[in-house]
């Protein structure tokens, strides 16, 4: 009878612990996901993962500010190429200034230099043209520097957070003179937090910014080969 009872017993504790976990895995999936984060936040301590928010909300700042600049900014070539020509065949220079002054972005604003100086020849106006993209190029690329900061900050922050971290779990070894897992856990917990958080923040951040990049190497290439077009067209004017 009481090896029945043993039996039962261990049973139910078994039972019990297969249950328990259980309860808690669904307890967890109740969560949101808004939830959960804020609270892998705080546990990751206010410091540290205070600095590798303030990076993201500042990256993702430039980032977008400079998505909507570089799709303002980006022409249809051909098209103003084609009503530059027809306007320097119908009404000469003048005439082709306009169409450059209503229409907007880099390469119109580039053709309208090469056109104030197309008076003065083919080499003064494709100086301009050169001059004139360095300046446009400069603005495309205006800010992405600090993006590629936050994107190297980040993850470096999450790393000292996690040495910060390490050195607290020994320091509560050296306190409570055990090694025991219990005593080191939360320190261990706020390390990996900061490591984790700091790489996803550098991972978002390192996606916008090829996206940018690329971006601005495709307007780049779209004013050279426009500025070429330009030249060809005012020596085709000339003749």
């Amino acid at each position: 009878m009481k090896k029945a009872v043993n039996v039962l017993t261990i049973t139910g504790f078994m039972l019990f612990g297969a249950i328990q976990p259980t309860f808690a895995q669904e307890a967890e999936k109740a969560q949101t996901f808004h939830q959960i984060l804020k609270q892998r936040f705080i546990e990751g301590g206010p410091v540290f993962m205070g600095i590798v928010l303030v990076a993201l909300i500042l990256g993702l700042a430039i980032a977008i500010e400079r998505i909507i600049y570089l799709n303002m900014a980006t022409t249809n070539t051909k098209k103003l190429v084609g009503k530059v020509d027809d306007a320097l065949s119908s009404g000469g220079i003048e005439a082709a200034k306009e169409v450059c002054r209503n229409t907007k972005g880099p390469v119109a604003s580039i053709f309208y230099q090469g056109l104030e100086r197309a008076d003065e020849g083919l080499e003064a106006a494709e100086k301009s043209v050169v001059s004139y993209g360095g300046v446009q190029m400069g603005l495309l690329e205006k800010n992405i520097s600090w993006l590629s900061l936050f994107i190297a900050l980040a993850p470096m922050l999450g790393f000292m957070g996690t040495v910060i971290g390490m050195i607290g779990a020994f320091d509560s070894i050296a306190v409570a003179n055990d090694i025991s897992p219990a005593v080191v856990a939360g320190d261990i917990k706020v390390a990996l937090l900061t490591t984790v958080f700091g790489l996803v923040v550098a991972i978002i951040l390192q996606i916008f910014y090829n996206y940018i990049v690329s971006k601005v190497d495709n307007i780049v290439n779209n004013m050279e080969n426009a500025s070429i077009s330009l030249i060809d067209l005012l020596a085709k004017y000339k003749k």
